[in-house]
């Protein structure tokens, strides 16, 4: 089984507009996460949690971050078409804008 990280993606402005969310709205949203995750069952190995905002350092400094990333998940599969079926239908994907999710395939480093 292999491990694969999720991220999801949001604009600032769809960002921001969350702040205005009802509570309401926001339990619906966490419900339908929520039912993602009991789809997914054993392949969720870390549900994740929202990041607040990110910084990118470099050798020349550091700069408030702009990627769009706002959140994780770590996923175990056989393969990355698998990996990739867990999100099809992910609840992220009819946020309103263009939520968007990227997975990535966790590499074992090389034995040293």
């Amino acid at each position: 089984m292999g491990k694969y990280i999720a991220l999801y993606y949001s604009t600032p402005e769809v960002m921001e507009a969350m702040k205005d969310t009802s509570p309401e709205d926001m339990q619906a949203g966490i419900k339908s996460w929520m039912a993602w995750g009991q789809k997914c069952g054993d392949g969720i190995v870390d549900f994740g949690s929202p990041f607040g905002g990110g910084t990118r350092v470099s050798k020349s400094g550091s700069t408030p971050s702009s990627s769009g990333v706002m959140m994780y998940s770590i996923l175990q599969a056989e393969s990355m078409e698998e990996a990739l079926a867990l999100v099809q239908d992910h609840p992220h994907l009819s946020w309103p804008g263009d939520g968007e999710i990227e997975v990535y395939e966790c590499m074992n480093p090389p034995a040293m």
